[in-house]
């Protein structure tokens, strides 16, 4: 915030220059790339959209996968630019079926499909998709297409590794594990997506990758960039290699696992269903009933001034969800549950108490866990 609060200088002058080079060079360290990745003044869904025009030409097929409503988002979006989908159809409490997409590109023999588009942290559901199987799906059915990945909610809080796991287009935005405001958003771009641009014939301007990345080899953007976000994006980087990133991973894994054994000592279910689709982002809780999310939610929001997720679209109503990434420690993640359980009695929602020590318990384990590797 105190880098955000920085002068709006000339975004055309040689401090921004030295600003620009460094959030380049230095975002690529947290996709884990090597390769360029743009930046966008713009919420993640316009990153959505770069990502699509930049690849794909008007009527080409994009196999996408339900994993919640970010995903039937993203092709609603797709069907809206002109492209063809195709919806492997998901519950909404697991993530991507690697298994599934494969077999779905071995019977594509003529080559139809243009892309494969997967969100990676599902924000509406707290699943998480395995990307690098997904991957190596695509390579066994000897499938050309393009994979295309969302990290929003998962981009520097959940390991992703762009170049290792062979991604071509991943989308990201700075407000969850960047720590920033929403409005800036990332595409990290891999040498067959740059070359896919070559050919793509959706209409592009704005969101254009070849005049972008032709100003940005100089530490430029082609129209006035968020100049004070890009400032907060450089604090927000070296705050991430400060900790380390598989610090920071390891953080957020363990806060997953202490909000789910919170969820389970009440007596409630996570919505995710698959224990190795958990999210160390968000957990995402069921209702008794499935009813009664709203007004728990607006319950705890007046009586305590916290705000808890809503469900959206399918689980509207169903489900409250947690969040727990970015900038979050184990003495937050203590408070917040305390702020659920209190609210869970308030409302008269039925549970058991105790999810607050079963959450401490899972912290005090893992603590002591780390330093005693640590001293190894």
């Amino acid at each position: 915030m105190r880098a955000i609060d920085m002068p709006t200088i000339d975004h055309r002058g040689p401090t921004f220059q030295d600003l620009g080079k460094r959030v380049l060079a230095g975002i690529r360290t947290i996709f884990k790339t090597k390769n360029p990745v743009l930046i966008y003044p713009a919420s993640g869904t316009g990153a959505w959209e770069a990502a699509l025009v930049n690849t794909l030409s008007p009527g080409d097929l994009c196999l996408m996968y339900e994993t919640g409503h970010f995903a039937t988002l993203w092709k609603k979006l797709a069907e809206r630019l002109g492209l063809r989908t195709e919806f492997i159809e998901g519950d909404w409490r697991h993530g991507a079926d690697a298994k599934a997409i494969g077999e779905r590109l071995q019977a594509d023999t003529n080559h139809e499909i243009k892309a494969v588009c997967v969100v990676h942290n599902e924000t509406s559901t707290g699943c998480v998709s395995p990307i690098k199987a997904v991957r190596e799906a695509i390579g066994a059915a000897g499938h050309p297409a393009l994979l295309l990945v969302d990290t929003i909610s998962s981009l520097a809080s959940i390991d992703y590794r762009h170049d290792e796991w062979g991604v071509d287009v991943t989308v990201g935005g700075s407000q969850k594990g960047l720590m920033l405001p929403p409005g800036l958003s990332f595409n990290a771009v891999s040498d067959k997506a740059l070359k896919a641009q070559e050919s793509a014939k959706l209409p592009r301007s704005y969101w254009a990758w070849d005049e972008m990345l032709a100003a940005n080899e100089n530490g430029f953007f082609t129209y006035t960039p968020a100049t004070n976000l890009l400032y907060g994006l450089d604090a927000a980087i070296e705050m991430l290699h400060a900790e380390g990133l598989e610090n920071v991973f390891a953080r957020h894994q363990r806060h997953g696992a202490a909000t789910r054994a919170a969820v389970e000592a009440w007596g409630l279910e996570v919505l995710c269903a698959e224990p190795t689709h958990h999210s160390g982002s968000l957990t995402a809780v069921l209702m008794p009933d499935r009813k009664g999310a709203d007004a728990l939610r607006k319950i705890i929001l007046d009586r305590f001034d916290m705000s808890l997720g809503a469900g959206l679209s399918k689980v509207a109503d169903q489900i409250f969800r947690i969040g727990h990434l970015g900038d979050f420690n184990d003495l937050t993640l203590v408070g917040t549950l305390g702020g659920v359980e209190m609210g869970l009695k308030a409302a008269g929602v039925a549970h058991k108490s105790g999810g607050v020590d079963a959450a401490m318990a899972v912290l005090g384990d893992t603590e002591t866990a780390s330093y005693r590797q640590a001293a190894e």
